[in-house]
């Protein structure tokens, strides 16, 4: 299982949202690059970008940023955040990004999804965010009117093999992840899932690591690294472990 630190961007810095309020915002550095390199130096494999801006925008915004992180570290990156055309993936992947998160689109738009899958195959990922099992859009302000599982069948089917499964209600809380309905999730549509939201300590890791075998293939962390509750090497350690 893999853990993936985030670094969610708004204005060139990095920064925490308080489930996904954009008026509770946390400055916790200007220099998201050398964010970047200090989860790199602990042991990070991957890196999970959000540009929170693009989000609103439905556009990429700060790739710029983007940019001084993919030359600060070696490590595989990936980006989400108001990517909705084939155009602004294009333009991601050839930064040198890993994989790019479609969100929003994935609800109003699935045909592009499919065709982004049919170019890129397993570089496309879909992030779900979702409160009491019905999918948000337009960086979380919005009920795009459909319930989870039902996405993450509509997205196999487009071609996708990971979702990024975000329960909004935790996001930022330090309440601790939702393990069952992230397992659940993992069971029923058959796509491998990432979960997100609410991670407060290795508790947390250790309670999703069992689901492994269901399909949670990794775990992003955000709040808990920038305010010490989760020690990033520990969890990357309990992770690792086989069974």
């Amino acid at each position: 299982m893999l853990i993936f630190p985030a670094i969610d961007i708004r204005g060139g810095k990095c920064v925490r949202l308080f489930k996904g309020d954009f008026a509770q915002e946390t400055v916790f550095s200007d220099k998201p690059a050398e964010m970047a390199k200090k989860w790199e130096e602990q042991g990070a494999q991957f890196l999970h970008l959000v540009d929170l801006d693009g989000a609103l925008a439905g556009k990429s915004c700060n790739l710029e940023t983007v940019k001084d992180i993919l030359a600060a570290v070696t490590i595989p990156v990936e980006l989400g955040g108001g990517i909705r055309t084939l155009e602004n993936i294009d333009e991601v992947l050839a930064l040198g990004v890993r994989r790019v998160i479609l969100g929003s689109v994935a609800v109003r738009n699935p045909e592009l999804v499919k065709e982004a899958c049919a170019k890129y195959g397993d570089r496309i990922v879909v992030g779900i965010d979702a409160k009491d099992g019905i999918v948000a859009v337009d960086g979380w302000g919005v009920s795009g009117d459909v319930e989870v599982t039902a996405l993450a069948k509509e997205m196999k089917k487009a071609g996708v093999k990971t979702i990024i499964y975000t329960d909004i209600s935790r996001d930022g809380t330090l309440e601790g992840v939702n393990v069952e309905a992230t397992a659940k999730l993992a069971r029923e549509s058959g796509v491998n899932i990432v979960a997100s939201g609410g991670v407060k300590s290795t508790a947390d890791i250790e309670a999703l690591k069992p689901y492994e075998r269901d399909g949670i293939e990794g775990v992003i962390v955000g709040k808990s690294i920038y305010m010490g509750t989760l020690d990033l090497q520990q969890a990357i350690e309990i992770a690792a472990k086989e069974d």
